[in-house]
């Protein structure tokens, strides 16, 4: 009779309503988080259908590609901020909302300048889910007095790794089943779902209150945030026309960045906080290293996928297949990374295949075996593996605790802007059409960045000393 009474004590603490974290409850939250990764990646085997349907060339399309980037580099650290003031229930719902209207402008669009307009409002409203995510299993584990389980962290981070990895694959399949404009629809299905999902399970948000101030906190560097978005829009500029530099925004670009840093060592609550960046070197050189890595990794996603369709001939569909190696060999490694206790070890290898694949991206051409081509598409695969999940064990060791949710930000930003760089050097080397010329020009640059971030990882002694 004791022991049943036992037992039946034991299935009511482990019930989800003690443990908490339910599968009801991340459902939603890795539903609306992989869509960031999955857009900026996805549009890659559209771009050249897209060039040929508006008649323009790779330097307008980029377009698409940095324009999502900017919009997330700004707007991740701030929704978070704003799912701390006000609740991240209201803001992954309302980011849900922006992604529906994204994909309708998107599907719907009857000129290129709307296909940029939908992929900001793609970018803004993809931005809420992660960071709101994150802060609704911050209060989950308020609520039931434990951390977040460390698998219920690993799943977020393989939907947001996974996604992006499949989307290759997946933007084949749609431009040839239902043509490019799918490539925005299909962001409207996913978004309803994960709203009505949200709205069901996602318990409603708790008071964000502080002593007797009845009203939220909402301390968002205003200033700060608009000088970083102007400079990166200037620097933007600049870079997608490096064959024609509009060398004078290189003045305002400076001016806004002195500005940003003036303002941020005097602002009492930073938008990005320059003096513990500078005192801590780890985290600072973590940044570097993530935005170098995806700089390499996003000159693949999509100079490589290009040059498949418009060097070698390939459909959109046919290069989504080619990519598939890549991104099976992503998903895999990043289970095996999550799973590694060190950083330095994970991180050299994917840096040293980093460099490998892009050296043999110099030697291929129209006549190269088709093995070459897998093999070139599996030396990247691997690394965004790795990459993602040792980076971000980097990210939650040397980020002072109280800031993980600002530093977590930093590092998707750090992503973008190396996906921003990667989007220029595919317009500078390809022009107008991706031929042989110009991808062993972005393989050589890379093979020297590439160098460059071997060289990052193995002489930095702090992860030497990393045991995460």
């Amino acid at each position: 009779m004791t022991g049943d009474a036992g037992d039946t004590a034991t299935l009511v603490a482990q019930s989800p309503a003690r443990t908490g974290f339910s599968v009801r409850l991340t459902a939603p939250l890795l539903l609306g988080s992989l869509l960031n990764p999955l857009n900026t990646t996805m549009i890659s085997t559209a771009l050249v259908a897209i060039g040929h349907h508006f008649g323009i060339g790779a330097a307008d399309t980029a377009w698409l590609i940095s324009v999502l980037y900017l919009a997330s580099a700004v707007a991740q650290p701030v929704l978070g901020k704003l799912a701390d003031a006000i609740g991240p229930r209201r803001v992954f719902l309302a980011g849900l909302v922006v992604v529906c209207a994204s994909g309708v402008v998107g599907a719907l669009a009857p000129a290129f300048g709307w296909l940029v307009v939908s992929r900001l409002l793609l970018g803004i409203g993809t931005s809420a889910a992660y960071p709101a995510a994150m802060a609704v299993l911050r209060d989950e584990g308020h609520r039931v007095g434990r951390r977040p389980p460390r698998p219920v962290m690993a799943r977020l981070s393989f939907a947001a790794l996974g996604s992006a990895a499949v989307g290759p694959t997946l933007g084949g399949l749609l431009v040839t089943v239902v043509g490019w404009r799918g490539i925005f629809a299909v962001n409207v299905p996913v978004a309803v779902v994960a709203f009505v999902c949200a709205l069901v399970w996602i318990p409603a948000d708790p008071p964000r209150r502080t002593g007797a101030d009845p009203a939220p906190r909402l301390a968002l560097d205003v200033q700060g945030i608009s000088l970083f978005a102007t400079a990166l829009t200037v620097l933007v500029f600049f870079l997608l026309d490096l064959s024609h530099p509009l060398w004078w925004l290189l003045a305002p670009f400076g001016v806004l960045a002195a500005g940003l840093l003036w303002w941020q060592l005097r602002c009492a609550a930073p938008f990005i906080d320059v003096r513990m960046l500078a005192a801590n070197g780890p985290l600072a050189r973590t940044y570097l290293r993530h935005g170098l890595s995806y700089l390499l990794i996003y000159i693949v996603m999509y100079g490589f996928t290009q040059w498949l369709e418009e060097g070698r001939g390939y459909s959109s569909g046919h290069t989504g297949l080619l990519m598939l190696p890549m991104s099976v060999a992503a998903l895999v490694c990043s289970l095996l990374g999550a799973r590694t206790r060190g950083i330095r070890a994970p991180l050299t290898v994917a840096c040293v295949l980093l460099t490998a694949g892009a050296g043999l991206l110099t030697l291929v051409s129209g006549s190269t075996p088709l093995g070459v081509l897998l093999l070139a598409g599996a030396c990247f695969g691997i690394p965004q593996g790795l990459i993602g999940t040792s980076n971000q064990a980097a990210v939650q060791e040397y980020a002072p605790a109280a800031d993980i949710g600002a530093a977590a930000g930093l590092q998707r930003t750090a992503q973008y802007i190396g996906a921003i760089t990667a989007s220029s050097l595919i317009a500078l080397a390809y022009g107008q059409r991706a031929d042989d010329a110009g991808l062993h020009l972005m393989a050589g640059v890379s093979v020297v960045l590439g160098v460059l971030l071997v060289a990052l990882t193995v002489t930095d002694r702090a992860l030497r000393r990393s045991t995460a």
